[in-house]
């Protein structure tokens, strides 16, 4: 076989195709940047950094990786664009030289409820086929192992034109599904709680009812039961006879007149069920959402076990496994089985399937089972579960685009993550990465710093160029690169202690552990140790315990700091007050709203196949309120200049003078408190970054009265600097007489605790026990832990 002659690649003469080898950006106008010009390496790993808020993910999400996106969207068919999502063009003059662009962001996955680790990276498809070629008995194709396919089966007269005759035939079909019958697939079922629904002591006519918002007099709920003739109103709920428990709870929808007006009756399980259960949890008001969550039980599905599968596909067995064994396995128990497996006839699908498992296991997630709900798992769990499709990828030149891929990461951990994006460098690939440990930087062939501050006050390139050069740049970054906390001399002494006796949730040991009160106490151990399982599941989250975690906050862009935290109320009523007019008047969601934009602020015009353009209106300019309401003024200023101000100048106006608001001050204190002093208080919840969304989060929850704060990960997207402001933040908590529980891997929190709760050693079934509690100092001096010797490493001792 003859071989042509290769190129020399030591030759002086340069290919033209090899001179492609920046990304060019200039002139990126994206959210706050201004007017961002930068040339990035391409095949290198560039990390880019800054406080929460510099711009950073404007510039490499929003611009880069964004126009990426579109470009590539633009190569397909009108056709077929009226089908995917519109990407307008990014704000910027001149972008050049891009590539590919994958991103894996720390978006958790849909919370849909058969949507598991297993169907989210095709594992559980490698393995459906596995069993419908090897279990025994044989029960049928890879889909009667699938938890998403229900058992059908029909039959009936079909029509045929032959010859010029029409034949009648009678055909049948049967398809069999693994989705159990009695859950639908979801290995839960839900029951509804009758006694938080009504007082069956009493009567209709007696306020039997204990719905929120259906009061007696309430004729298109109350009234329709007591008058429509099929329940007796005066009798009590306990006393209705057979048929009219059956009417009163399970009726199909009837037409009923009450008082001359025509109305439907249907059974109250049903009108529950679609007026509350059918509704997202997270939008509904806080006394909607206590009643579901006490009026709703789900319990484990008696029928399947909690596996979501058939008994069929629970019958048929590989070496003693059945398909639902499998996927409960922790996945590097899974990954030796299959090892085990000598099947000539599937030993390609073999081969693949133990790449995928023993990227798992390599990617830090060998502790996870494919059964895993995708929902629970948490944003660093995600994003290294997307991570898996592209470790094994045979596509070079592509740009990476990572959102913090050491978030949820241990010391111990983040090592293994450095290794994976190395890995996906020297394949050929750029990678991009928005990082704030110390760690994570110290890998990067070329390092971006934004800011110098957040917001406004952010978005220019404060240093381009190495670690070294970042170190001497004097920026905030580069000052505080070499930080490191110091343990405390004196700590806190408990007030007393919320005692934990055997605990077993998920992969805890019958765990016994007394957390001390009145101190801050941190709960640390490697990802997958079982501290969610212990802090979550463990503690009673009834009164007295607030619990922050990183679950997302839900808004549209009408959604901005001000309507979040509430603070629009106080001032939309100081408003109304100091002009003698109606509070609605001072919502753009509401009476106030400008006609032309219905208070959006601009004009959203669909231009079908081509992207949307938003304007901004013409009417209002962007003020999103009718012209009269900005007519009314408090304190010399409108409603519309209110909320253009930033946090910190509304605390001084809302502080003092004819526009003083106590009420208005005091949550304005708790978001400067947090570091979020930058932010405008109109600025769309959509345009904010995870940790500006973490800390607002946390600002509201402040304001909970409750003794005991649970804090999941807080320096999540917080900078170096940021860390300091949480230290700070947390130590009034505590020095106000509260009691702060804190999940944490950041060393400088650990380093600043009272108490510390290591759990480990490892992860999965190889953790789950209490390897050390006591004060970071002992912890420091006994090194007995993973923990023990990052710590110590960090401190410097």
């Amino acid at each position: 076989m003859s071989m042509a002659p290769r190129p020399d690649p030591h030759s002086p003469a340069l290919h033209a195709a090899d001179s492609h080898d920046l990304i060019r950006v200039h002139g990126a106008r994206v959210n706050n940047l201004k007017d961002v010009s930068i040339e990035l390496p391409k095949r290198r790993l560039t990390v880019f950094t800054g406080v929460s808020g510099s711009g950073k993910s404007s510039l490499v999400f929003s611009t880069i990786a964004a126009e990426s996106q579109r470009l590539i969207n633009e190569t397909y068919s009108a056709f077929v664009q009226g089908f995917m999502p519109t990407l307008a063009r990014p704000e910027v003059d001149v972008l050049d030289g891009l590539t590919t662009a994958i991103i894996v962001d720390q978006q958790r996955m849909g919370a849909d409820p058969r949507s598991t680790v297993g169907t989210a990276t095709d594992a559980n498809a490698m393995l459906r086929i596995l069993f419908s070629r090897l279990g025994k008995p044989h029960i049928g194709s890879p889909q009667a192992f699938s938890f998403n396919v229900a058992s059908i089966s029909g039959a009936g007269a079909v029509r045929l034109e032959r010859a010029g005759k029409t034949v009648k035939e009678r055909r049948d079909f049967s398809i069999t599904g693994g989705m159990c019958p009695r859950c639908e697939g979801r290995g839960k079922v839900s029951d509804i709680d009758l006694s938080q629904l009504y007082d069956d002591s009493k009567s209709l006519s007696e306020g039997a009812f204990t719905i929120p918002g259906w009061k007696s007099d309430s004729f298109w709920t109350v009234r329709v039961y007591a008058e429509s003739g099929f329940v007796d109103p005066n009798k009590p709920i306990r006393q209705f006879t057979k048929k009219e428990m059956q009417d009163f709870l399970y009726k199909e929808p009837t037409k009923v007149k009450v008082e001359g007006v025509n109305l439907t009756y249907e059974g109250l399980i049903p009108k529950i069920q679609k007026s509350f259960l059918s509704k997202d949890r997270e939008a509904m008001q806080p006394h909607i959402r206590e009643f579901v969550d006490r009026a709703v039980t789900f319990a484990v599905c008696p029928e399947c076990d909690g596996t979501r599968l058939t008994e069929a596909a629970r019958s048929s067995k590989i070496a003693g496994i059945s398909i639902a064994d499998a996927c409960a396995m922790e996945i590097r128990d899974l990954a030796e089985w299959v090892r085990g497996l000598d099947e000539p006839s599937v030993a390609p699908l073999l081969g693949k399937l133990v790449h995928t498992l023993d990227s798992f296991v390599e990617i830090g997630l060998g502790y996870l089972s494919l059964e895993r709900p995708a929902g629970t798992l948490s944003g660093g769990e995600a994003q290294r579960t997307k991570m898996i499709r592209h470790l094994g990828s045979a596509l070079t030149d592509v740009t990476y685009v990572f959102d913090e891929p050491t978030i949820g990461l241990h010391p111990h951990d983040i090592q293994r993550m450095n290794d994976l994006l190395l890995r996906l460098r020297d394949k050929g690939n750029t990678v991009l990465v928005v990082e704030h440990k110390p760690e994570a930087i110290a890998i990067a062939d070329h390092v971006v710093d934004l800011g110098p501050g957040a917001g406004t006050a952010g978005g220019t390139i404060c240093y381009e160029g190495t670690l070294e050069g970042l170190r001497a740049s004097g920026s905030i970054t580069g000052r505080h690169l070499d930080d490191r906390a110091v343990l405390k001399e004196t700590v806190r002494t408990p007030k007393g202690t919320l005692e934990i006796r055997g605990a077993t949730r998920h992969n805890l040991r019958d765990v016994d552990v007394d957390i001390p009160l009145g101190v801050l106490c941190v709960v640390t151990g490697v990802a997958g140790s079982g501290k969610s399982s212990l802090i979550h599941g463990s503690i009673p989250a009834g009164a007295g315990v607030v619990s922050v975690d990183q679950g997302a906050i839900k808004g549209s862009r009408r959604s901005n700091p001000a309507t979040y935290t509430g603070l629009l109320d106080p001032i939309r009523k100081a408003f109304a007050k100091a002009n003698g007019v109606k509070p609605a008047l001072f919502s753009a969601n509401s009476e106030g709203a400008c006609p032309t934009c219905n208070g959006a602020g601009v004009i959203y015009v669909d231009l079908g196949m081509m992207a949307g353009v938003e304007t901004p209106c013409e009417e209002c300019e962007g003020k999103r309120f009718q012209a009269a309401v900005l007519e009314y003024h408090l304190g010399g200023r409108d409603i519309s200049e209110v909320l253009a101000m930033s946090v910190t100048e509304a605390q001084e106006f809302f502080g003092a003078g004819e526009a003083r608001t106590p009420a208005a001050h005091a949550i304005l204190e708790r978001l400067a408190d947090v570091g979020l002093g930058y932010l405008s208080l109109g600025q769309p919840l959509t345009t904010l970054s995870g940790g500006e969304r973490q800390r607002l989060k946390l600002a509201t929850h402040m304001a909970d009265k409750g003794g005991v704060y649970v804090l999941d990960e807080p320096t999540t997207g917080l900078h170096l600097a940021d860390v300091e402001h949480l230290l700070g933040l947390l130590d009034r908590l505590v020095d106000s007489g509260k009691s702060v529980i804190v999940i944490e891997h950041h060393q400088a929190v650990m380093a600043h605790a009272d108490w510390i709760i290591d759990l480990g050693p490892g992860a999965g079934h190889d953790g789950g026990r209490i390897v050390f509690e006591g004060t970071p100092a002992d912890l420091v001096a006994a090194r007995s832990t993973l923990t023990g010797e990052h710590l110590a490493a960090y401190v410097g001792t």
